[in-house]
């Protein structure tokens, strides 16, 4: 199993950080490395992450505050 973010705009369209794209070995990995990256994620532009699991959609969450 390969753990992955996909990242979007708002409008639902690819955005590709200056961070690059990670590949995690667990979900729990995938899950810190976004609490750690997700400021520098909002200044490029993205405004929503998406875990997938072998490319499977797990969930989506918003990186902005609420």
């Amino acid at each position: 199993m390969v753990w992955t973010w996909r990242y979007e705009k708002a409008d639902g369209s690819a955005v590709t950080p200056s961070v690059g794209q990670e590949e995690f070995a667990g979900q729990g990995d995938a899950e810190t490395w976004i609490g750690e990256s997700w400021k520098q994620l909002v200044e490029d532009g993205v405004d929503t992450a998406v875990l997938l699991d072998d490319g499977q959609q797990i969930y989506a969450m918003s990186l902005h505050e609420a």
